[in-house]
């Protein structure tokens, strides 16, 4: 069977006054690709303890690991705008405007590669690389490391949390990235609760849209599984001279302005959208798609071309996005150790 004919198996079996004699192995079978996970992944060599998290909390809303003492992982990363900032384009030393938009650490746990470019390949290089970035938090990692070991507070931390490892570039890496794997993993959405069977859980314009996002409008295609993304990376078409992806990879064209697949979760709370903002709203994005892409390069991904949605398509897909909003898990700011 076709993608699109078990699409719409799944949608006749979940909907509201539609008999259930379609095959349930089918709709078993699609609700898979959907269904969240049930437990958090950790790496073999930096596996979940308390201790663990607790100290990542406390760094990751800690000023003292940027050079000016006031910038902080959750300065760019902060919960109440999905783990993202709110801006067009990310603010770093100096108030400086940074060249992209900061992207959102949600559900950062099951990523595959960090930055809009896949430039990290794990959650703990990422932690380190805008600490010390330049442009961004501007520490160097000794210096960093000596601010830390100069805290009592943090050298019992430390401890607690991975003892006998002491204070290093590595130790704070991995207390971070424990934290944001904690901290922002997703809870679930209504399109979850759909997905499990409870058929008043979204509108009947949003199961009109999920039949869309899977069928017509292609958008499966990248923004794929329970997280929709397919953490690969794509030039859809935005216009601007950065070439993304093709800056590590210069001789290769297909990544030639290609930016990482976000996730899609709470991206109705996420705007603006694009690697720089571009986009405004989720009718802009919905609009970019639908013409195939503003920019028509070389580059450009094939699955990116014209879609010729309808205005009712369009609102149906944005009502469909609008179910994978979830409530933000509750999150504290710290008292620091001084």
């Amino acid at each position: 069977m076709s993608g699109i004919g078990l699409v719409l198996r799944v949608l006749l079996f979940l909907s509201p006054g539609i008999g259930m004699a379609e095959s349930q192995t089918e709709v078993q079978k699609y609700r898979q690709l959907y269904l969240r996970p049930n437990a958090i992944p950790y790496p073999e060599d930096n596996g979940y303890s308390s201790a663990r998290e607790k100290l990542g909390h406390l760094l990751f809303f800690d000023p003292r690991l940027s050079a000016s003492d006031w910038i902080s992982c959750a300065s760019c990363h902060n919960p109440g705008f999905s783990w993202g900032d709110g801006l067009p384009k990310a603010k770093g030393h100096e108030m400086k405007t940074l060249p992209r938009r900061t992207p959102t650490l949600l559900d950062s746990a099951w990523m595959a590669s960090f930055f809009w470019d896949g430039r990290a390949a794990t959650l703990e290089e990422q932690a380190l690389l805008p600490i010390q970035a330049m442009g961004e938090m501007a520490l160097s990692l000794s210096e960093m490391v000596g601010k830390l070991t100069r805290i009592k507070g943090y050298n019992v931390l430390f401890e607690k949390a991975y003892p006998g490892e002491g204070i290093t570039e590595k130790t704070v890496a991995k207390a971070i990235a424990t934290y944001e794997r904690v901290a922002s993993a997703s809870t679930e959405a209504p399109f979850d609760h759909w997905i499990k069977g409870d058929t008043q859980a979204i509108s009947s314009a949003a199961r009109r849209g999920f039949i869309l996002f899977n069928s017509k409008a292609a958008c499966s295609q990248c923004h794929s599984g329970w997280r929709f993304t397919d953490d690969s990376f794509h030039d859809i078409g935005v216009r601007g001279d950065d070439k993304g992806r093709g800056a590590l990879f210069p001789d290769i064209e297909v990544n030639q302005f290609a930016f990482k697949t976000p996730t899609l979760r709470n991206v109705a709370w996420r705007s603006p959208y694009m690697h720089d903002g571009s986009e405004a709203t989720l009718a802009d994005v919905i609009d970019l798609y639908n013409i195939g892409g503003r920019e028509k390069r070389a580059s450009l991904s094939t699955l990116v071309r014209p879609l010729n949605l309808t205005e009712q398509e369009r609102k149906d897909l944005r009502e469909f996005l609008g179910t994978l909003s979830s409530p933000v898990r509750k999150t504290e700011i710290p008292m620091l150790p001084r």
